[in-house]
Parts: C-alpha cells; structure tokens; sequence
C-alpha cells in the first residue's frame, strides 16, 4: 500500500506511540484487503463501547490509547453503552459492572470522542455528503450511510475505527470503491409493506439472500427514512450487507445496476409472512418487551407515546434512545407520557449490549428484527418480532 512521506513518518513513530499503533493497524488491513492507499475520512463511528462486549481487556486498550496522548482528528461519535449511565440500577446492572462502564465511556471521552453512545449517529450531528468518506463500526449506521447518504465507509470493527479516527484516513478499498458499490442482486417487492417494522423483518429476510452482495429494490414506497434505517438494520443482521439501493429513493439507485443482476427476488405477500414466521421463536408471554434498536428518534418516541396514551403495561417495556434525543422528547412531553404507562425510556444503551443474560428474563417480544436475530446469540432469549401497534396490544393487555 502506498504511504506518503508523512504517513510514513506517523508509521515510524514521529507523531507519537497512540498514532504510530493506529497506523500499524491501518497499514495491516490494507496490506490485507490490497488497498492502494490511505484516504482521508470526515468522520468516524466507534464501535467497542459496552463493557459486555470488550471486557477488561478492551477497558485496558482505550485506557492505554488515552494514557498515551491519543487524540482523535475527526469528529467522532461512539456505539451504545451496556447501560444508562443514569439508571443502571433501575435497569438491574451490577455496581461493578456499571463502574467499568463508565471508565470505557470516560477513556473515549479522553480522546475528544463525542460520548454520544448511540447506534443512530446520524441523528444527532454526525451526518456525511455524498462520496464523503468515512469509518463507520456499526452495522446498521453503515448501511444508513453508505445507501441514504451515498458516503463511503466499511463495517470497520472497534479498533479499526478507533485507529481510523486517530489517523484522520482510512485504508481504501470495499465501500470506498465505487466498483463494489453496484447492485448485484435485484429485489422486486410487490408487498404492501405498512411499517417499520415490515421493512425491517423484509431487510433480514433479502439479507440472508443476499449475503454480503449489493441489493436493489424496485416497487417499494418508502416514505420517511425510519422505514429505510429498519430495513437496513435487518439486512446487515441476517446478511451483513454494506449498503443497498432503492429506485427512486437513495442517490446512488439510478446507475446501480449497470449490467444484468446476478439474481432477482420476488418479495411479496407470501415473502413478507415467511419473514415474520422466522423471527417468531415462539414467545407466548413475554417477561419483555424492548423498542428502539437501532435508537429511536425524536418522531420515534412521540410515534410511542401516541400508541401508549393513556395505557399501562402489564410487561416490562423498555424504550431506547440516547440522551440528546431523549432531552428534546423530554421537552416534547414525550417521555413523561410513555412512562406514565410504566414503560422506561433507557439512555445511550441497548437490550442486545446490557449484562441481560444476568438479569433474569427469558423471552422478548420487539418491533426490531435486529435485536429479535441478535437475542438469541447474545443473550440466550428467545423472541418474536411484531409490529409496535401489535407490540404495545400485547403489553397493555
């Protein structure tokens, strides 16, 4: 991989040890993936926040990184938390657990990392142009921003994005060649898809079609972009998809299928009630429910406080956001109504990255088809996936 002068010097550890590591890390990668070279990135997402997931080993990486002097040079947002920084308690985490959490959270913090710990960071100010280039970890941003934005960024792991933010570039190659970013397969949706939830049960079922291949949808009406980001979110989970195009949607779908697809898929009626039956893992009485994966919006959470006015559950009901969003549902009035029905509005966390295989509960019902593929192999639930108007029946019952 081609380096600049400049480059190799940060490589031979002129600009310090936090940026010398980064770029050996940058540097292996590309010699992995045959990059031709580094490019600049305008922005990063960093994955590798939940004390669940990284453990004391990862706690002892950021820390070191942060003792050293790391500093990011682009803005820089973080991946949810294992828990609300505020109500872990009322959330069933441990003390210990929660203490290393917060030192994670602080460690980044240290490094001029925004501490927005959301999965939805394009919500909240981290946004990108079209042919920007970025470092984006999580799965479901990465989709968001490849395929709304029409940016450019791979589904980088923690350390990679982390490294990628301390450096200011990024190894180019995948995502960042608009080669692999043409359609491959083509999906011909006949559905009458209603919610999120049906694009989101319609992305995991095309995403473990598809794989790691490039979709384009025809015939589909999406309206608000939720739709698009539940159905991101469900493509990357079952298939790890990088993007997607939409004819008439997103900005790249025009010239995304240059030549003959490899493959079409009809997706209608039948396709759509073959999805829901595959994330129904036979939930009869949940011990919960959980809304907001990826992180519900501001119109998100005034969608729910609509649907739970004036009810009270009979489930716990957990709701996720992040604690910018969550101020101005606050402000909106939001909050206070869907917490008047017993249900929680957690901050900067989410049901999949919590300590909740210690928690007690076995069976979850959720709007989310990422967080109903993800239950069960990272936190031994069993769950079935509805749509919210079914979801907040069932609770209030």
């Amino acid at each position: 991989m081609y380096l600049t002068k400049e480059e190799e010097r940060a490589l031979d550890g002129e600009h310090g040890e936090a940026v010398e590591k980064s770029m050996k890390l940058l540097t292996a990668i590309g010699d992995i993936y045959n990059a031709r070279k580094l490019v600049p990135i305008k922005s990063a997402q960093i994955a590798g926040v939940s004390y669940k997931n990284i453990g004391d080993a990862g706690l002892e990486y950021v820390r070191d990184l942060a003792d050293q002097g790391a500093r990011v040079r682009v803005f820089s947002t973080l991946n949810p938390a294992g828990n609300d920084p505020e109500r872990w308690q009322e959330m069933g985490v441990d003390e210990a657990f929660a203490s290393k959490q917060k030192e994670i959270v602080e460690a980044y913090a240290r490094m001029d990392i925004l501490p927005t710990c959301t999965c939805s960071p394009y919500e909240i100010s981290n946004i990108a142009m079209k042919w920007e280039h970025l470092a984006w970890s999580e799965s479901s941003a990465v989709v968001f921003a490849n395929s709304f934005f029409g940016a450019c960024t791979n589904r980088e792991g923690g350390p990679s994005s982390l490294a990628a933010a301390i450096v200011g570039k990024t190894p180019e190659y995948g995502m960042h060649l608009n080669e692999n970013r043409a359609g491959k397969v083509l999906v011909n949706v006949n559905a009458k898809l209603e919610s999120g939830t049906d694009y989101a049960v319609m992305g995991h079922y095309i995403g473990g079609i598809v794989g790691s291949r490039v979709p384009v949808f025809a015939g589909m009406d999406a309206q608000i972009p939720y739709q698009l980001k539940m159905m991101g979110a469900g493509l990357a989970a079952s298939g790890g998809v990088p993007m997607f195009h939409a004819v008439g949607l997103t900005p790249e779908a025009d010239t995304a299928l240059s030549g003959k697809p490899e493959d079409k898929i009809a997706f209608g009626e039948e396709e759509l009630k073959q999805a829901y039956e595959a994330l129904d893992q036979g939930v009869e009485e949940p011990d919960i429910a959980c809304i907001g994966c990826p992180h519900c919006s501001v119109t998100g959470l005034a969608r729910i406080a609509k649907q739970l006015k004036g009810k009270e559950v009979s489930t716990p009901t957990w709701v996720f956001t992040n604690t910018a969003i969550k101020k101005l549902a606050d402000r909106a009035g939001y909050t206070k109504t869907i917490e008047k029905s017993g249900a929680k509005v957690f901050c900067d966390t989410c049901f999949i990255v919590s300590p909740v295989e210690k928690m007690g509960y076995k069976s979850m019902i959720t709007n989310s088809s990422k967080a109903g593929h993800y239950s069960s192999s990272f936190c031994g639930l069993k769950s079935k996936v509805m749509k919210l108007t079914d979801l907040v029946k069932e609770v209030t019952k």
